[in-house]
């Protein structure tokens, strides 16, 4: 079949590949979003599906907004069998759905119609699942609510951030996006109707919603930092300002530290939630480099009584 990609960040480009490698599938273009400031100098950069998409001397389209009428122009004339999506970032309109003959079909990183939106990875690790995985399914107007074609699991392991967790799913996902355009190309493969229980929704997480609270339980502390790691951050407020968490565990044999109490010992710093400690390892204070907790700790000098939170 004749493809236009559409994808934007790091996440979507296995899938790109995976298309470009198949043999099967020519990828005439690319949909990306415009290049968007990045640095200290704020210089225009190009996304990485762009970066890739010139590497392989592919055509790249970056509009706007997918309803510009140069756009939809440029996409009739390709005139694409189906158009593959990941993480593309904007809203596609139904003149723009119309187009290719077998629709878009995106890969999204949930097992539908678990976690539609914009975070599924993150919420999943933040509500404690133990399986998530990836679909593929024919977009309609609706939020994530089209047809499924398939799927593939992916156990969410004790210690993954959304971050680890997130690559994995992205190149399982690219073999399960190329099959999905095998299976449309020869007839074999029909998307089915995603069921009506079991619908959540995963929405951008907020920088507000990476705050931890300390009055909560140790179990929940540990999942909003892995959960919003590497994005948007997990943080709390010492002396007034923002300190990032990058790394934590939870440590079930200390329980006696109030929430937000801090416990300095030569190598480690635990923190009290409420039920068990925990122990923080890596931290970024503002304006500071990222550090070891008890780098970080010997550096402020924790006086006695001291919180986190407050």
């Amino acid at each position: 079949m004749k493809l236009v990609f559409a994808g934007t960040p790091e996440v979507a480009v296995p899938a790109l590949d995976a298309l470009i490698a198949s043999g099967r599938h020519e990828v005439a273009a690319v949909v990306t979003r415009p290049d968007a400031p990045a640095g200290r100098g704020r210089r225009l950069v190009a996304s990485p599906v762009a970066e890739r998409a010139e590497e392989a001397g592919i055509e790249v389209l970056k509009p706007v907004k997918p309803r510009d009428p140069e756009f939809l122009e440029r996409l009739r004339a390709i005139a694409p069998d189906c158009c593959p999506v990941v993480a593309y970032g904007a809203l596609l309109p139904r003149v723009a759905l119309d187009i290719p003959v077998h629709g878009w079909v995106n890969l999204h990183f949930s097992l539908l119609p678990a976690w539609r939106g914009a975070a599924p990875v993150q919420h999943s690790i933040m509500a404690g699942d133990e399986i998530t995985g990836a679909s593929t399914f024919l977009i309609e107007e609706g939020l994530d609510s089209g047809p499924v074609y398939g799927t593939v699991t992916e156990e969410i392991r004790p210690t993954d951030t959304s971050g680890d967790l997130l690559t994995r799913l992205a190149f399982a996902g690219s073999g399960l996006l190329a099959a999905t355009m095998d299976g449309i190309e020869d007839g074999t493969l029909k998307a089915v109707p995603q069921p009506v229980e079991g619908i959540t929704v995963a929405p951008k997480i907020t920088v507000e919603d990476a705050r931890v609270d300390w009055g909560t339980p140790a179990l929940r502390v540990d999942r909003v930092v892995r959960g919003c790691t590497p994005a948007p951050g997990a943080w709390t407020v010492f002396r007034g300002e923002r300190l990032k968490l990058i790394q934590a565990r939870p440590v079930p044999e200390r329980t006696e530290l109030a929430p937000g109490a801090l416990a300095v010992g030569k190598n480690s710093v635990h923190v009290g939630t409420a039920s068990h400690a925990i122990e923080l390892l890596w931290v970024q204070a503002q304006g500071k480099k990222p550090m070891r907790a008890a780098d970080w700790a010997r550096g402020v000098r924790i006086g006695e009584g001291e919180t986190l939170g407050a």
